[in-house]
């Protein structure tokens, strides 16, 4: 009934972008927190780019800032990632979760983990 769904991913050249969704199902999102956070393989959880639920409150690691973009349509019910200049450590298995409260952007104080969309960049 309450489920977080990644899609959008694919294999892309470095140099190119993607724009990924997340959309919630059985309940909305519109007073939740939404995070993205990539898992390579062999490696942790870390966090991409998270957002408050008005948007007040936006985060972006190091490692993505100036070439991704949070953004929400909540009448869709969605949260968008925009990738643009993608890199191959951008490669991994992209999920999204929310959360309640006033979250730091750390895999451990989100929840609801959809099963996750993979993205490869190629060099």
């Amino acid at each position: 009934q309450v489920q977080l769904v990644e899609s959008g991913g694919g294999l892309v050249q470095a140099g190119g972008s993607l724009r990924l969704t997340c959309r919630a199902s059985g309940f909305s999102l519109d007073h939740f927190h939404v995070g993205w956070f990539r898992q390579a393989p062999g490696s942790e959880r870390e966090a991409v780019s998270c957002t408050g639920y008005n948007d007040g409150y936006t985060y972006y690691a190091d490692s993505v800032k100036g070439r991704f973009t949070i953004s929400r349509d909540n009448a869709a019910n969605t949260v968008y990632l925009h990738m643009n200049s993608l890199k191959p450590e951008d490669t991994g298995v992209y999920y999204c979760g929310d959360a309640l409260g006033q979250p730091q952007c750390v895999p451990s104080q989100y929840g609801d983990w959809g099963q996750g969309t993979q993205v490869t960049v190629s060099s």
